[in-house]
């Protein structure tokens, strides 16, 4: 099955929707060392470093899937909260590319701020836009620590499908257990270098990670947060006011810092995505992506909610 994503980042759905067995027609990132990274690990991929604003999508007509990591500011906690009134607002061009593709399922990852009281009516004009395009939609606040992401990180997922499909869709369970700790996640990588207390480190960093923050052109740099968060980290024995560049050596004493590398396990890339660009660039495509895992699992069931109406019109005829 085919996708076409829009605000692709650094990967992290688009490794999901592969691991589901989607193939990608396109993926179209506005930020020019977030496409990179794109192409330096998937040459094949169909990489268009552009505005999906003044995107055409009419070439891509009845793909199989739409998929979208939607800027997060206009919804989240930590901005204003201008919704509809936010410049950084895609969902209107989201829209229009949907009605012009007209995909079989769509699938737009968000922040849960998303299901704020303040967006009721937002968000109730959304499903009444898409509802006349043909598409049933739904929305859940998933946890990546459910599909086995050792991160406290929840997220918004927004499927709609064709009416013809619904039925055949359900939901994602969670896992049956829970993810690894931040010490057993990241003991190996602590002690590369040799480290002598990492192991006793891995000991006391004995819960998951909170939600890691990547920032924003604007605000953020490499460092894992503001003063909660770092205060959260600190209670895992993790120093966050930056990164470091390479894990601790021999001799080091006191609180270590993540690398980008670590950071990127927690956030449930595997260990062979680079990523394009400097420390703070890679931090922030790191920070802001849609963990695969979570991505994965959506995807799976939207598949196989194609593959079994696929069947079904194959065997009617």
């Amino acid at each position: 099955m085919n996708s076409i994503e829009f605000c692709a980042g650094a990967g992290g759905q688009a490794l999901g929707l592969e691991q589901a067995g989607f193939r990608h027609s396109a993926l179209v990132e506005i930020e020019p060392d977030y496409a990179a990274t794109l192409c330096l690990n998937r040459p094949n991929w169909d990489v268009r470093c552009a505005d999906m604003n003044g995107f055409d999508g009419r070439p891509f007509e009845g793909i199989d899937m739409f998929a979208g990591g939607l800027p997060c500011p206009p919804f989240s906690a930590a901005g204003k909260q201008l919704g509809e009134r936010d410049e950084r607002n895609l969902f209107p061009a989201a829209i229009r590319l949907i009605d012009e593709i007209r995909p079989k399922a769509i699938m737009i990852e968000n922040v849960r701020g998303f299901l704020s009281a303040v967006f009721e009516d937002y968000r109730n004009g959304l499903k009444s836009q898409l509802e006349k395009l043909g598409y049933k939609t739904d929305w859940r606040l998933l946890n990546a620590s459910d599909f086995g992401v050792p991160q406290l990180r929840p997220r918004v997922v927004i499927v709609a499908l064709r009416k013809d499909y619904v039925d055949a869709f359900d939901w994602p369970t969670a896992l049956p257990h829970n993810p690894p700790t931040v010490g057993e996640t990241l003991v190996d990588l602590m002690g590369e270098n040799g480290w002598r207390g990492a192991k006793a480190w891995a000991k006391s960093a004995n819960d998951i990670a909170p939600t890691i923050v990547g920032g924003s052109k604007k605000h953020g740099g490499p460092d894992l947060g503001p003063t909660r968060a770092r205060a959260a980290w600190a209670t895992l024995g993790v120093e966050g006011k930056s990164l470091f560049n390479e894990a601790p050596g021999a001799d080091f004493v006191g609180t270590p810092r993540l690398t980008v590398r670590m950071v990127a396990r927690l956030q449930g890339f595997p260990d062979n995505w680079q990523f394009h660009g400097g420390k703070t660039t890679s931090y922030r495509q790191v920070g802001n992506a849609f963990p695969p895992p979570v991505a994965k699992a959506v995807a799976q069931n939207l598949k196989i909610a194609l593959s079994v109406q696929k069947h079904f019109l194959v065997r009617a005829a």
